[in-house]
């Protein structure tokens, strides 16, 4: 299944699970139930920023954006951050008033098992989101995924508490556990605006990627005398990699060209998205900090 289709089937998914939550709280009168329904309405929201987002970042490279429009999806999870923590504020109104006048709930049971319903969908759903979205190299996927997996985990948390709540007949549970959901979609909601700004504050690859970048490039010298200054960054699905290559100073230009065409297509083999800009020095450029030099290369 194409991103694309992913992010319209996020939708969809978002309103049904919706439509059930709210069903959930209205039969029950729960507020509890209502936070989890809010946290709901967060998906619908950031399901279509993130189909808007995916479209943009799909769109080749132009002359106005030389590089693509990979960061166009970290819009879309920072958006989804913010819009957690909107719906956090919205949830400790509700709670506050629930404290001030706990009320017994209408038809409990009848009302679980349709927000356990929504819960089994989210839970399924999350799963296709992250694991599709990080086989595309896709942040807000998996960003909506990520949330997804807090939403079940609150619903579950919601279920139980309500659960409590009827058996031992204290309704000032309901509106604590609407108090607890908020906080935590508060620090979820942290997690996701964190991590997209990493992103687009041009964050390097992690350590285990720039390992696997370091041994393809070592593995490639043969011609060459030594790779230097690497750099790397990463922007959706694409990943940024330039460093500088010493070439032995009789290589015609044709055979550092042909050294430089080995190594891209080889990192490209190894990573797909990759983006590779090498530029090639005479060898009086030789240098040990920050040199790639087998076998002694970083590890």
């Amino acid at each position: 299944m194409t991103t694309i289709k992913l992010a319209i089937g996020n939708i969809f998914v978002g309103f049904a699970v919706l439509g059930l939550k709210a069903l959930a709280y209205w039969i029950t009168g729960s507020v509890a139930l209502l936070s989890d329904a809010l946290e709901s309405t967060v998906n619908v929201a950031t399901a279509f920023a993130a189909l808007v987002a995916i479209h943009i970042a799909a769109k080749p490279a132009d002359a106005n954006h030389p590089y693509g429009h990979h960061k166009a999806e970290f819009f879309s999870a920072v958006l989804e951050g913010v819009m957690i923590i909107v719906a956090a504020l919205l949830i400790f109104r509700e709670a506050y008033h629930g404290f001030m006048q706990p009320v017994m709930l209408d038809a409990p049971v009848e009302g679980l098992l349709v927000n356990m319903t929504a819960t089994v969908i989210n839970g399924l759903w999350a799963w296709v989101l992250i694991t599709r979205g990080r086989a595309q190299k896709s942040p807000a996927l998996v960003a909506d995924g990520k949330h997804l997996i807090t939403d079940v985990l609150t619903s579950v948390g919601v279920a139980a508490g309500v659960i409590l709540a009827v058996a031992t007949g204290w309704w000032i549970l309901d509106p604590a556990l609407a108090a607890l959901v908020a906080i935590n979609i508060l620090w979820s909601g942290s997690k996701i605006v964190k991590e997209s700004l990493s992103g687009l504050m041009d964050e390097a690859v992690s350590a285990q990627t720039l390992d696997a970048i370091r041994n393809v490039i070592a593995s490639q010298l043969d011609g060459a005398m030594q790779a230097h200054d690497l750099r790397t960054r990463h922007a959706g699905a694409a990943i940024f990699i330039d460093f500088h290559l010493v070439v032995p100073g009789e290589t015609t230009v044709f055979q550092a060209h042909e050294i430089c065409d080995r190594m891209e297509e080889s990192l490209k083999d190894h990573l797909d998205g990759a983006k590779v800009t090498i530029h090639v020095e005479p060898e009086h450029k030789l240098k040990y900090l920050g040199a790639i030099i087998p076998p002694a290369f970083p590890k």
